[in-house]
C-alpha cells in the first residue's frame, strides 16, 4: 500500500543558504527569531541549523551573496531595532525632563511660600 500523499512539498535549502542564516543569527544585534522572520523560515528550523553547524554537519563556507529579499528584510529589521532603541532613549530622556520640571516647580513653590506672603486675606 503506497504512503499517503498530502500534496505538500518540503522546501529544500542549499547549504550556502543555511550557512548564511546561521552566520546572521550569530551576530550580536540579531536574534534567531528576527533572522528567521526575515528569511521566512520557522525559528525552530534555524535553531536546528545552528545545532547542526555546532556539530559540524555541514561545512562552513563563506557565501558571497545572500538573497536580495533577505538582505532587504534584514536591513529593515536592523533599522526598526535601531529606531526602537532610539525611541526608548528619547522616552527615558523625556521622563527625566518631566521629573526635572516637577522638581523646579516644587522649588519655586517652596521659595514663594517662604518669601513672607502668608497673608492671604485682603479685607
Amino acid at each position: 500500500m503506497p504512503g499517503m500523499l498530502t500534496g505538500k512539498k518540503t522546501q529544500r535549502y542549499s547549504v550556502e543558504f543555511k550557512v548564511k542564516a546561521v552566520e546572521w543569527s550569530h551576530q550580536a544585534h540579531r536574534s534567531v527569531k528576527g533572522v528567521a522572520e526575515a528569511l521566512d523560515i520557522h525559528p525552530f528550523m534555524l535553531s536546528r541549523w545552528r545545532k547542526e553547524h555546532r556539530e559540524g554537519k555541514f561545512a562552513m563556507k563563506r557565501v558571497k551573496k545572500a538573497p536580495v529579499e533577505a538582505n532587504e528584510k534584514i536591513k529593515k529589521q536592523d533599522e526598526i531595532t535601531r529606531l526602537k532603541r532610539q525611541i526608548s532613549e528619547l522616552q527615558e530622556e523625556n521622563e527625566i525632563l518631566k521629573k526635572f520640571q516637577r522638581f523646579q516647580a516644587e522649588e519655586r513653590r517652596k521659595r514663594s511660600d517662604s518669601s513672607g506672603n502668608t497673608d492671604t486675606s485682603t479685607e
